[in-house]
């Protein structure tokens, strides 16, 4: 199984007015270093690598398999939209599966079953023989959880106050607000 990212997000969770208005910054000397604060403190949160194991913002994403199992676990909650599911046929010809055959289950994470009465067809044996794609993220800013954006507004602050790895001289703890915040946002995966 794999899962590549087509689409990156657009947006970021939070604006550049927002991330200035929680470092009590005014001037426009810093936008730069602090949008890129802000993109860095999303991408540690979000997709695929991201702590959260979910999409923030909307992102467009193929996840591969070898062959179809029982039911097909779409990561990265929240699920927007299941924009394909593409195979492999046994004579080698990519083929795209009907939307009538398959229902999404939703939940986080989401699941895609074969609808009432049918079964999975049969795929060539070979390597991302079946291919999911994917919408997932919050439609908006807006609607991305209060803790989330209140998480990476921290995380924003302390990459603009601790601009250095090294730290000497200080007795220097994580603020568990970070994980109190995040913890009931994070999918854990058992596979």
């Amino acid at each position: 199984m794999s899962l590549i990212l087509i689409t990156a997000p657009a947006v970021e969770p939070i604006s550049l007015d927002e991330a200035k208005a929680h470092l009590r910054v005014t001037g426009t000397d810093d936008d730069a270093l602090i949008g890129g604060f802000i993109a860095a403190a999303r991408q540690n949160l979000d997709g695929r690598d991201g702590w959260l194991g979910r999409a923030l913002m909307p992102q467009t994403w193929e996840l591969r398999l070898d062959a179809f199992p029982a039911e097909i676990t779409v990561p990265l909650p929240p699920l927007r939209e299941i924009v394909s599911v593409k195979y492999i046929d046994l004579d080698g010809a990519e083929q795209t599966l009907d939307p009538a055959l398959y229902q999404v289950v939703a939940g986080e994470p989401a699941r895609i079953v074969p609808a009432h009465g049918q079964v999975w067809p049969s795929t060539r044996r070979q390597p991302d023989a079946v291919r999911v794609q994917f919408d997932a993220g919050y439609d908006d800013a807006a609607a991305v959880p209060a803790p989330i954006k209140a998480a990476t507004l921290l995380h924003v602050g302390t990459l603009y106050r601790d601009r250095e790895t090294v730290n000497i001289g200080n007795i220097v703890n994580d603020l568990p607000t970070f994980s109190l915040l995040l913890s009931p946002f994070r999918v854990w995966s058992f596979a």
